[in-house]
């Protein structure tokens, strides 16, 4: 199941939301409170910072077995990024079918950002479904959703001019494209810059922007950077003929500049993350609240600049949805903060899928965001 499939499930997370959850366990204080006004207590601080440590060590976990997977050893044999690199394979059998990996990724998250992150949402608003278009809203729980959904297309801007942070490749698609058409890669490089600038022109949050001139901007640039990449784009590397040394200089390029560096610094992040969830457990205070929130917007930034790519270990692996499902049951978040039993959120490949479904629903990063922040601000001690 595709967990970003947010018209499948919605109407799952708003029922659960709608939901009171009752508990027999007297260490815990959600008795006939619903999922959504659910606060941290007194009594229930034990489960909330057992189950915080769970999902981070989670996310820790999944963070590394990527990096891994891609720098390492993925199943057993090379590291993912050698099997890339070659392109010998019956995965890809040249460079071109890495090229057209990468910008099957970056149409891919451009139309989800636009039809689906953004274009959700409106829908329901405009058909009067008001409180659906609200939970249908990604990272709602902290305000970042424009944050967010900006960095998925940085992560299309990352891929195409082979570069993450202060990190540039030499070899890189725009680069390629503008010594032979310099004019498309401004039209591509333009197009990137309207669809983040139009996403950050939402006012924030965005939740309480959804039916505005700027959404609607916003989905219209999104789907007309769709439209560079898949109508002048993608023809542009597929007529290209005689340039096989560029196309490995990029794919060698792409790996070391923009997909190791990603999921290096999703790593280390990630382990902050979950000191920081460590260090709100053992002081339990609001400047303890605030500085896990703060590692969770940091660790948030990579992966949404990896979205352009979410190919290979990070789909077969089950990585993606394990670290990033939504929208959540939150029903089901609260029954685990009674159970606190660990197997709630673990799987394996033996497992059916509603197992599998149950035990991602209530993981990852917006299972952190929901314990950790209330209404765009870290949750309080009370």
């Amino acid at each position: 199941m595709n967990k970003k499939s947010y018209s499948a499930i919605a109407a799952l997370a708003l029922g659960c939301t709608m939901v009171a959850c009752s508990s027999d366990d007297p260490n815990n204080d959600n008795s006939g409170v619903s999922a959504k006004d659910l606060d941290y207590t007194a009594e229930n601080a034990n489960a909330w910072h057992n189950y915080s440590i769970q999902v981070a060590n989670l996310l820790k976990d999944d963070a590394n077995s990527l990096y891994e997977a891609w720098a390492v050893s993925y199943d057993g044999g090379d590291a993912y990024a050698t099997t890339f690199r070659r392109h010998d394979n019956s995965t890809y059998s040249s460079a071109f079918n890495c090229i057209e990996e990468i910008l099957d990724g970056c149409s891919s998250i451009a139309d989800e950002v636009g039809n689906a992150k953004i274009g959700e949402p409106y829908n329901y608003y405009k058909s009067g479904k008001h409180e659906e278009a609200l939970y249908a809203v990604e990272s709602w729980y902290s305000w970042h959703s424009r944050e967010d959904y900006t960095n998925n297309i940085y992560s299309i801007r990352n891929s195409y001019t082979c570069t993450y942070g202060n990190n540039r490749g030499q070899h890189s698609m725009s680069a390629l494209v503008k010594s032979i058409d310099p004019a498309l890669d401004a039209k591509v490089n333009a197009a990137i810059e309207t669809a983040a600038s139009s996403i950050l022109a939402i006012t924030a949050p965005f939740r309480n922007n959804i039916d505005s001139q700027e959404a609607r901007d916003a989905m219209d640039a999104c789907a007309a950077l769709d439209e560079v990449i898949n109508n002048d784009l993608k023809p542009f590397f597929s007529n290209l003929n005689g340039y096989d040394a560029e196309l490995d200089a990029i794919v060698n390029d792409y790996v070391d500049y923009v997909i190791l560096p990603t999921y290096s610094d999703l790593r280390d992040k990630n382990a902050a993350l979950l000191a920081a969830v460590r260090e709100l457990s053992d002081k339990r205070t609001d400047a303890a609240f605030e500085a896990a929130c703060a590692a969770w917007l940091d660790a948030r930034g990579p992966w949404e600049m990896s979205e352009a790519f979410l190919f290979g270990p990070v789909d077969a692996l089950g990585l993606d949805p394990n670290m990033d499902s939504w929208p959540l049951d939150q029903d089901a978040i609260v029954n685990h903060l009674t159970s606190g039993n660990l197997g709630d959120l673990e799987w394996s490949d033996s497992d059916d899928d509603s197992k599998v479904e149950s035990a991602q629903n209530i993981r990852g990063f917006h299972t952190l965001e929901y314990l950790l922040f209330k209404d765009g601000k870290a949750r309080t001690v009370k």
